[in-house]
């Protein structure tokens, strides 16, 4: 939670494991809101995000009832870096608070959930149905995404596959979360630390999600990324196969994103760097954590917006 000049920013993370009330992480979330209707001087606005799953939970119940009860608007959106040009599928729930008579832009979306970024940009026609977008338009916000070899950092110097990723030779454990934790923050030129280690593509390769330099898409990244392979994010092919399929994940030479590139694709400026001591599995589990400057921005931007 960050208060300034009336506005506080709460990020939570409640519903992963169903537990929501129930769950200790909502305890303090909880508190926070209980207090709002005891303040002297209560926030202007608020900035809450979630994951998916939210909007239907008991927390997000009590969350809804507290602002209406302490004279708050509210408008919340579900939208993802997909929807703002950016190949990086990362759905998340916002719920953007003004405590009247400040009002948003647009009045006629207040107390309804969006799926669309429109309301951030332009007049929005409130009898669209944008939730129910056909499979056509899908495809086609897909494809106004610009490619993830945009975002990439560490280029694959040649396709010769003759040359072995280091971390299928002798001494490298076959667990990559016994990674060293010694590499205190370099990204090497090399991209011999990124390699998936081949074991784990004969465990894990069927349920890895596998993509492309020229790809429009790739999973969310989390917390586990570079500990776990399954579930966890996108794994980059630096071969081109003939055929694009799981029968030659070996020859495709699979490599994690580098946390610079993980950065990047959460549109965070060029000139962020950690500081040199944080790890590379700790700056994977920051960056998991993260949000979308992409998405957040503009969401910012609307909700200190006064209404025209």
């Amino acid at each position: 939670m960050v208060p300034t000049h009336g506005f506080f920013l709460l990020h939570v993370n409640l519903t992963r494991d169903k537990k929501d009330t129930g769950d200790a992480r909502a305890f303090s979330f909880l508190q926070i809101l209980e207090l709002i209707p005891f303040l002297l001087h209560p926030p202007s606005m608020l900035f809450v995000e979630n994951v998916v799953g939210f909007e239907t939970s008991d927390t997000h119940a009590k969350l809804v009832e507290i602002l209406e009860k302490t004279n708050f608007t509210t408008q919340e959106f579900i939208l993802s870096p997909l929807q703002f040009g950016i190949p990086y599928s990362r759905p998340r729930y916002f719920c953007l608070a003004k405590r009247k008579p400040s009002s948003f832009g647009n009045k006629f979306l207040n107390c309804q959930l969006i799926q669309s970024p429109k309301p951030l940009f332009e007049p929005f026609n409130a009898d669209a149905k944008e939730d129910d977008l056909p499979l056509e338009d899908r495809h086609n916000l897909l494809q106004s995404c610009q490619p993830i070899e945009k975002f990439l950092v560490l280029k694959n110097p040649s396709n010769d596959t003759d040359v072995e990723p280091a971390a299928s030779t002798a001494g490298v454990s076959n667990d990559i979360s016994s990674t060293s934790e010694e590499d205190n923050g370099h990204e090497y030129d090399s991209l011999d630390k990124y390699y998936v280690h081949p074991s784990l593509l004969e465990r894990w390769g069927s349920a890895m999600d596998v993509v492309y330099p020229d790809s429009k898409r790739c999973c969310c990244f989390t917390k586990s990324y570079y500990r776990y392979v399954k579930g966890t994010g996108s794994l980059l092919a630096t071969v081109q196969p003939m055929k694009r399929d799981k029968t030659s994940l070996k020859e495709q030479r699979l490599r994690y994103f580098t946390p610079r590139e993980v950065a990047n694709l959460h549109s965070f400026p060029e000139d962020f760097e950690f500081p040199e001591q944080i790890s590379l599995r700790q700056r994977y589990a920051l960056l998991g954590n993260s949000l979308s400057v992409s998405v957040v921005a503009p969401l910012l931007h609307y909700l200190f917006s006064e209404a025209l």
